[in-house]
């Protein structure tokens, strides 16, 4: 697996039997245009079928591990090169029917594809990560954050009902993700890790080195054990509710979506730019 091969992440291998796929657009804080979404996507099949990598970690370049989705983005699902993951089609359709296409494979799907993967995933976070942004450290297995890392969902204050990859009451408690949702204030990592969200917390400076170090422990162990162990705790949080929350959850991003497009003539509420400054 080459780096060259992406323009969006630098898939890396520092250390035998482990992978690091880096995000890699800083300039624009490591915003999920869908190329960097499907390129990820790529390099994880990828590690997922080298029976040489027994671990993934995913980090980011620049201050920032994530800004969410690139608002900016013009590129169309149809445009790209890549297969699509899942089933649904209609993304060029009309109304709400595209928007949904779009969202179910490319959001929805992606990040619980990526959950799934079977073998140990480790976030290692540094800085800002935004609403889109959770989608990606969420389905990891384990979470390394710096001291300087914050988490936001700040969808509700875009007239939308939250993430689309809907894990809030599973990462941070019923009451916690409320209060995320409710109020579009940062949880630090100090308070990710005292709720259980975040495995660890270090300094900026050793984030790199301690992930890598969790890596290599995690490395020792029998692949297929790890497997197994991995699919293990998913199911026992499937058994507490958690795919079905996700597809009502799903459904109420959908519903917002199309409310916000008949009363204001776009997907967020206009009214977004004014309150985030």
């Amino acid at each position: 697996m080459r780096s060259a091969d992406f323009e969006t992440i630098v898939v890396e291998h520092p250390a035998d039997k482990v992978v690091r796929i880096v995000l890699n657009r800083p300039d624009a804080r490591n915003a999920q245009s869908f190329r960097l979404l499907y390129e990820l996507n790529a390099a994880l099949d990828r590690a997922a079928q080298d029976d040489g990598i027994s671990a993934v970690i995913l980090a980011a370049t620049g201050p920032h591990f994530s800004s969410g989705h690139d608002l900016r983005d013009t590129e169309k699902l149809t445009d790209l090169q890549s297969d699509v993951v899942g089933t649904w089609c209609g993304f060029g359709c009309a109304g709400a029917e595209a928007r949904m296409a779009v969202e179910k494979e490319m959001y929805l799907g992606l990040s619980e594809r990526w959950r799934n993967l079977p073998k140990p995933t480790i976030a290692q976070v540094q800085g800002k990560v935004i609403a889109g942004g959770l989608m990606l450290v969420w389905p990891c297995d384990l979470i390394v954050a710096s001291e300087d890392a914050q988490f936001l969902d700040n969808t509700v204050t875009m007239g939308v009902s939250g993430a689309e990859w809907f894990n809030h009451p599973f990462e941070l408690g019923v009451r916690k993700a409320k209060e995320m949702l409710f109020t579009a204030d940062y949880v630090s990592a100090a308070d990710a890790h005292r709720l259980g969200m975040v495995n660890h917390v270090v300094a900026a400076g050793e984030l790199a080195s301690f992930t890598l170090g969790l890596a290599l422990r995690i490395v020792q162990k029998p692949l297929f054990a790890l497997k197994l162990a991995k699919e293990a705790v998913n199911a026992a949080q499937d058994n507490q509710g958690r795919w079905n929350a996700m597809q009502t959850s799903f459904a109420l991003h959908q519903l917002c979506h199309s409310h916000n497009q008949q009363v204001h003539g776009s997907l967020i509420d206009p009214g977004f730019v004014q309150r985030k400054h």
